[in-house]
C-alpha cells in the first residue's frame, strides 16, 4: 500500500451547533467555526470535518436536507461557508463534508413532487409500496421508529424511511437519481473541498423484494445488500476518482471481511471507513472484546485498507464518560484513550471538545433531551406499558445527547459558548472543564492531544507500522508493539481503576527504552520494565532500542 496524505492526517470533527455561537441565537454557526479556527490549528490537526450544514427542517440536527445546493440560516449562508473554505486552506489544513445521500427531508422538492402523485415523473425517486394485508408492506424496523413504513393518505401507499418519517429514502435503482447525486456531488468538489464523510453510505442498496424477516429487531437487514459495492464503484468511476480527496464511510452491520470491499485499495470504492463493533456494539468498556477487534480488524485489512479509530462522535456519548472514568481520574482516562486511538493502526479523529475531556452529561428529564432517536424509543417503551423512570435511566447511557452538548470554552455563563439560551443545555461541570483551563495547564489534555499529534508527523511508525498485540490474556493492561523497518514502538495502558502489574516479555529483555510520552508525569526512562506496577489508566509509549 502506498503513502498518501489521508492516511497520515489526524481529523477533528466539527459539530457545528454545538461549538462556537457568534449572534446569540443559542446555535453554534459557521462564523463560529471561524473564529475558532486558530484553537483548531494549535491542536496540530490536519482535516476539520463538518457536520451537515445544509438548507434543512433540522428535525435529525441537519441530517434531513431539503436543498444539497444551499446552507441553513441557523450555520450562515454560502458566502460565509466560502470564507470558512478559503481560511480553513489558509491555515495548511482541509475539509471535508458530511454526504447525506441514502435519504432527504421530506420538504426536499424531489419528495414534494414524489408524493404528489402517482404519474408525478419523481414517484420513482423514492420507495413507495402497496400495503400487504391492510398493513405495511413488511415488518422491518426503523433505526427511530417501529416501522420504515409511513402511509400516506394521498396517493393510499407507504414510503420507506430508515431513520425518522420526516427522511425519506431515496431510490438509488433510478439512475436519474444516481446522476442528480454525482451533480451535487462535482458542486461541492469543483469548490475546493477536500472530500467527504458519507452517511450511512452502506444502506443505499435495499433487500430486493423487500421481503419480511425473521428478526426484525435486528436491523442489519437495513444495510449491505447486493448492488451497494455497483453503485459505490460508479461514484468513483464518475466523481471520486476525479479529485485528489478522502474518502470515509460510515458503515455500520459490517465485519473486516466486509469492510474490505468498501476499502480495499483495488476496489476503487472508498478510502476508509467508520465501522461500528466499538461504537455501537460495547456499550461498556470491555477489554478482552476491544482486543480481539482491534486484531481482527488490522489483520482483515493489512496491507490492502485503511481503518479508522474514534470512540465517539456526535451519535455516541463521550468516551472518557462511555469507556474510561470521567470522575476521579478524569485526566489519566483522557490521556489514555487518547494514546490507544492516536497509534492503534487506522486514522485517528476526535470529536470537538474530546481533546479538553469533556464528558457525558445526565439531565434531569426526558424534556431536556433533543435526541430525536432517545425521545422516539422513550415514548415507544412508555406506550408499551414500562414504568417511565426505569426506561429514561435505560437510555442515558447511550443518548446522543451526550456528546451534543456545547463546547466549553470558559467558566462564564453558559461557558463562554453563547449570549443566548443554547439549543441544548450546558453540561454543569463547565466551570471545572473548560478550553481556557486548558490552555493554561500545562499538563492539560489539550497538550497531550498537540503533542501525540506532533508525534504522529514526526514518526511514520505511528501510520505505517506493523500492530501485535503482546496481552491477549491481561484483563486490565493493554500491551502492543507498532514496527516500522527498524523501529519498533512499544505501547503500555492500564485500563483499569486500579493498580496493575505487568512484566515486558522475555524476548525484550535485552533492549533498552527510550520514553516517547507518558500521561504521568513523574514516569523515566529508567522505569524496569521487567516487573513495573502501571498507575490506574496510566499509559506509556516507549522506543525501543
Amino acid at each position: 500500500m502506498g503513502k498518501t496524505w489521508w492516511k497520515e492526517a489526524v481529523v477533528y470533527q466539527v459539530y457545528w451547533r454545538s461549538f462556537y455561537d457568534t449572534n446569540g441565537d443559542g446555535y453554534g454557526d459557521l462564523e463560529g467555526v471561524i473564529d475558532k479556527l486558530d484553537y483548531i490549528k494549535e491542536l496540530g490537526v490536519d482535516v476539520i470535518w463538518l457536520n451537515p450544514c445544509y438548507e434543512s427542517p433540522d428535525f435529525d440536527n441537519g441530517y434531513d436536507i431539503s436543498d444539497y445546493y444551499s446552507i441553513m440560516d441557523k450555520a450562515g449562508n454560502m458566502e460565509t461557508w466560502e470564507r470558512l473554505l478559503h481560511e480553513i486552506h489558509q491555515r495548511g489544513m482541509k475539509l471535508i463534508m458530511d454526504l447525506v445521500v441514502n435519504h432527504t427531508s421530506n420538504q426536499h422538492p424531489w419528495f414534494i413532487e414524489s408524493r404528489s402523485s402517482k404519474s408525478n415523473p419523481k414517484r420513482d425517486w423514492y420507495i413507495w409500496k402497496d400495503s400487504h394485508d391492510g398493513k405495511e408492506p413488511n415488518n422491518w424496523r426503523s433505526y427511530f421508529t417501529p416501522s420504515v413504513w409511513e402511509y400516506d393518505e394521498n396517493t393510499n401507499q407507504y414510503y420507506m424511511h430508515s431513520f425518522a418519517v420526516e427522511q425519506p429514502d431515496l431510490n438509488w435503482e433510478n439512475e436519474k437519481v444516481r446522476q442528480e447525486i454525482y451533480k451535487m456531488m462535482r458542486f461541492w468538489l469543483d469548490k475546493g473541498i477536500d472530500g467527504f464523510r458519507l452517511d450511512v453510505i452502506n444502506l443505499l442498496a435495499k433487500l430486493e423484494g423487500f421481503p419480511s424477516v425473521e428478526n426484525p429487531n435486528n436491523i442489519n437487514y437495513l444495510g449491505n445488500n447486493p448492488g451497494i459495492h455497483e453503485y459505490l464503484q460508479e461514484m468513483h468511476r464518475e466523481v471520486l476518482q476525479h479529485y485528489d480527496i478522502m474518502t470515509v464511510g460510515e458503515i455500520p452491520f459490517v465485519t473486516p471481511e466486509d469492510g474490505l470491499l468498501y476499502v480495499g485499495e483495488d476496489r476503487k470504492e472508498l478510502h476508509t471507513l467508520f465501522h461500528f463493533e466499538v461504537a455501537d456494539d460495547m456499550p461498556t468498556w470491555d477489554m478482552e472484546r476491544f482486543k480481539e477487534i482491534q486484531t481482527r480488524w488490522y489483520e482483515g485489512l493489512k496491507g490492502k485498507g485503511t481503518n479508522s479509530q474514534f470512540l465517539n462522535n456526535h451519535d455516541h456519548t463521550r468516551q472518557v464518560t462511555r469507556y474510561g472514568n470521567d470522575q476521579e481520574y478524569r485526566l489519566e482516562s483522557a490521556k489514555l484513550l487518547a494514546t490507544m486511538i492516536h497509534t492503534l493502526p487506522g486514522i485517528p479523529y476526535i470529536y470537538q471538545g474530546e481533546e479538553i475531556g469533556m464528558t457525558g452529561v445526565r439531565f434531569d428529564s426526558i424534556d431536556d433531551y433533543n435526541d430525536i432517536a432517545m425521545k422516539n424509543k422513550y415514548k415507544e417503551e412508555v406506550e408499551k406499558g414500562r414504568d417511565p423512570e426505569e426506561v429514561f435511566e435505560s437510555l442515558l447511557l447511550l443518548s446522543r445527547d451526550n456528546s451534543r452538548t456545547p463546547i466549553q470554552w470558559d467558566d462564564t455563563e453558559q461557558a463562554g459558548f453563547t449570549t443566548g439560551t443554547p439549543w441544548i443545555k450546558v453540561n454543569p461541570n463547565y466551570k471545572e472543564i473548560n478550553v481556557k483551563q486548558a490552555l493554561q495547564d500545562p499538563n492539560s489534555v489539550f497538550f497531550y492531544y498537540q503533542k501525540l499529534i506532533s508525534l504522529r508527523k514526526e514518526n511514520p511508525v505511528m501510520i505505517y507500522g506493523d500492530y501485535k498485540d503482546l496481552s491477549q490474556d491481561e484483563e486490565k493492561v493493554y500491551v502492543y508493539t507498532r514496527t516500522y523497518g527498524s523501529e519498533t514502538w512499544l505501547v503500555i495502558l492500564n485500563h483499569a481503576d486500579v493498580k496493575a502489574d505487568y512484566s515486558l516479555p522475555v524476548n525484550f529483555s535485552a533492549q533498552t527504552v527510550e520514553l516517547i510520552i507518558a500521561n504521568y508525569t513523574d514516569v523515566t526512562d529508567e522505569e524496569n520494565l521487567q516487573n513495573t506496577i502501571l498507575r490506574p489508566h496510566e499509559a506509556r509509549i516507549y522506543k525501543l532500542n
